[in-house]
Order: C-alpha cells, then structure tokens, then sequence
C-alpha cells in the first residue's frame, strides 16, 4: 500500500508485478510491456486479454481507456472456472471414448423420438451411412431404415416398439434381432431420468453358436445313450436264451436224467449250474442298470426280513472263503414304504461287494437301524481298503472292471446297482474307505 501511495507509473507497476510472478512469461518483455502501454491510446473501447501466471493462476484483464486521460484495470480471478471447465471437458473426453469404445451399441432417442446420441458400435452394427445419422432421424424412418438389414423385415418395428415404451411408458422393455447376414442381437430400451430412452445392443451371435453347438452336441449324446441302452438290454435278453439251455441241459446231467454220472462228472455238472447262475445275476444287473431303476412297488417292507433273504442269497460266498458274518438287526430298524425285491438287492449287493472285498477268514457285518423318519443299513468289511482315487469312482458304472480272486462280479456292479436303487427310493448311499482299514457303505432310505 505505501508503494501504491507513491502513485507509481504504469512501466513500473507491470515490472513489480513480473517480478511477484504475476505476469505471463514472455520472452521480450521489453515489447510485450511496449504493447500494454498503447492501451492508454487505443482509440477503441475496452481491451480484454486472459493471462495465464507460472504457478497455474488465471486472470482475465478488462483495459479500458479513460476520457480524463488513464487507465482503468480490472483484474478477475479465473483459476477456480478454468479448473472446473478443464475437468469437464475432460470428463467429456473420457466419457465420450468410453461411450464410443462399449462393446454394446448404444444409442440415445429423445422423448419425441429423435435419435440424439450413438456411438461406433451402434453405426457398426447398423451400417447407417453418415448422412443418415447425423441427420438425427426419427425412431420411425431408423426401423424403417434397418428393416432392409433384417432376417425377418417386420421385426425392426420392434425397436420403436421399445423406444416408445422408454419414453412414452416410462417401462425398460427387451428383446432380441436376428440380421441377415447371420449376427443376433439383444436389445433394449431403459428410460432415462430426463425423459429420453437409452437404446442397448448386444451382439449374442457367439453365445447362440455355442448353444445351439451344446445342445446338437447333447442331443447326439443322449441319442447314442438310448441307442448304447437299447443294444444292452437286447444283447441282455439274447443272452437269456443260450443261458436258459445250458442250465436245462446241465441240470438234467446233474439230476442224472441222461443216466449214472460219474462223481467227477456231477462235480462238473454243479460247477456249470453255478456259473449259469452267476452269469443269469449278471445279465440281470446289467439289465437293471439300463432300466434306470424301473417302476417301483409301493408297499411295507420289513427291514429284518429282507435283510435275512440277502444274507441266505450271499450264503456260499460266505461259505466259501470262510467269512464271518455278524448280522445286528436294531429294534428301531422297523419297516419302511418301498419295492421289497430292490431294497433286497441293495443290501444283497452292499453285503457281496463286502464279501468280495475281503480276504478268506475276514469279517464282515450288517447292521441296520433307524430314526422315525428313516432307516439306515451300514455295511463293513476289514479288508485291505480302498485307495481314494479307487473309493471316488465306487460308483461309476463299470468303473472297477476286473475279475475278483473267486471270479464273482467280474464287472463290478453291485455297487452302482445299489446306487440306482437307493437313490429311486429318495435316499443316499455314501462309501467310506481307507487302505488297509477295510470299507463302511453307509444307505439311508424314508420311511414313506
């Protein structure tokens, strides 16, 4: 203030001010202050420059000339403005490549239907020529327009179909184009807060390919299955035919009906019947596993007296490697509401996957019990055990083929067969294994 009191001249104050760094940075400061000083002779109105400081300020400077003789200043403060008009234009920026850069096509109709905005995709997909988007056409001409792009003409009246309903209604709506040259779209309206409608496009063309590639793909899976089900079962059946003639022809040379035998002959003779008997259960089992489990009876099942015909049935196994059997039958095991011969065979099978399992001299047992909602039968061996790779797979179809030591079950589906039928009862069967501490087989069946 007391340097302004001295009423220095206009030289001076712009040099005072080059020296608070409050002047532009020139490089002839000489000429440019020459140039400021025609200001008091500038015959026009008021001079008017933005001067841009070294720490970033900005200043507009009003000159203007005095009648009396002079100069009158003004200096405004710009920085705050400029700042907040550069960070918009560069918000403007970002948000207008973002915009044209979407993989979605987007566009953006007005309330009265005009197109306004769009971006690169939303050309792209339509193929409009610069002359007829820029013209910002009526939602009405652009169906007409992209009618001709259509697998189906008609269906580009769906996307004023959507636009009204955006902006009209109020409502987002959706649907889906299928252009002619094969690409497929999906494609909505969603309205805007200031009353216009924002116009999606999706390309779904991949995405369609690949699913209508899956579903050809599982069509022929489940046709080969039906054919592979259908050759099984016919196969099973064809098999009964030589089978049922070689049990009639073996019994009646067991029976003796073709006359005395020697003894080692009749030994043969019950071998062959065994055999038979095995490959009829196997032709079964087979024959089980391709019906899915079947149709299922519906009626008491006591749980001790089924249990009691598996044991008899998986008898001379037992009998032959001289297995121990321990049985418990709990008082809580009761009954339950299922088909007697399947829930036969789950605990038949679960007991000879048990007994093949286990070395001669073994142990294996049978216990069931039960809650009042369901019915439990655990089976356990102290056989060598199962290897985790070997217990995961326990119940895959034909995933454990091999020929035991005594030659039963040669391919394993006791286990699986069990799986089938327990679980067409609504219950779960779990396998529990370690090697070298044998194999629990836990099913729970409902009661109803």
């Amino acid at each position: 203030n007391e340097w302004l009191a001295d009423r220095p001249e206009f030289d001076r104050i712009l040099e005072r001010m080059r020296e608070a760094n409050r002047l532009p940075v020139v490089r002839d400061f000489p000429g440019w202050k020459n140039e400021r000083r025609e200001w008091f002779l500038a015959a026009e109105s008021a001079r008017e420059e933005n001067w841009t400081l070294p720490g970033g300020t900005h200043l507009r400077v009003v000159a203007q000339p005095l009648p009396e003789g002079g100069l009158l200043t003004i200096f405004e403060d710009l920085t705050e403005q400029v700042q907040l008009a550069s960070a918009r234009d560069t918000l403007l920026r970002v948000r207008t490549a973002t915009f044209d850069n979407l993989f979605e096509g987007l566009g953006v109709f007005s309330a009265d239907g005009r197109l306004q905005l769009w971006n690169n995709r939303f050309k792209q997909a339509w193929g409009f020529d610069d002359a007829f988007i820029t013209g910002h056409p009526r939602v009405d001409a652009l169906a007409k327009e992209a009618a001709g792009k259509l697998a189906k003409p008609g269906r580009a009246a769906l996307i004023g179909d959507l636009v009204r309903a955006a902006t009209v209604e109020r409502q987002q709506r959706g649907g889906s184009i299928d252009f002619a040259d094969g690409r497929i779209f999906e494609v909505a309206a969603v309205p805007l807060p200031d009353g216009n409608a924002l116009f999606t496009m999706l390309d779904i063309s991949d995405r369609r390919r690949i699913e209508n590639a899956l579903r050809e793909r599982n069509d022929a899976l489940e046709a080969a299955d039906r054919i592979k089900t259908a050759f099984v079962a016919s196969m099973s059946y064809e098999l009964r035919t030589p089978l049922t003639s070689i049990k009639g022809f073996a019994e009646m040379l067991y029976n003796g009906y073709a006359g005395a035998l020697p003894e080692t002959a009749v030994e043969y003779s019950g071998a062959i019947l065994e055999s038979v008997g095995r490959l009829g259960d196997l032709v079964d089992d087979v024959l089980d596993l391709t019906r899915d489990g079947g149709a299922l009876a519906r009626e008491a099942v006591d749980l001790e007296l089924v249990a009691g015909a598996a044991v008899e049935n998986v008898q001379p196994s037992i009998k032959t490697k001289k297995i121990e059997l321990a049985v418990e039958i709990q008082g809580s095991a009761g009954s339950i509401q299922g088909d007697p011969r399947r829930i036969r065979q789950i605990v038949e099978n679960l007991l000879r996957h048990a007994v093949s399992g286990t070395g001669e001299g073994g142990r294996v047992l049978l216990h069931i019990d039960g809650s009042d909602t369901r019915a439990r039968i655990v089976v356990s061996d102290d056989g060598p055990g199962m290897a985790e790779a070997m217990a995961a797979k326990a119940f895959d179809r034909f995933a454990q083929a091999g020929i035991s030591r005594n030659g039963e079950r040669a391919l394993q589906l006791g286990l699986p067969l069990a799986k089938q039928f327990v679980e067409a009862h609504r219950g779960t069967i779990e396998l529990v294994s370690e090697p070298g501490q044998g194999t629990m087989v836990v099913a729970e069946l409902p009661r109803a």
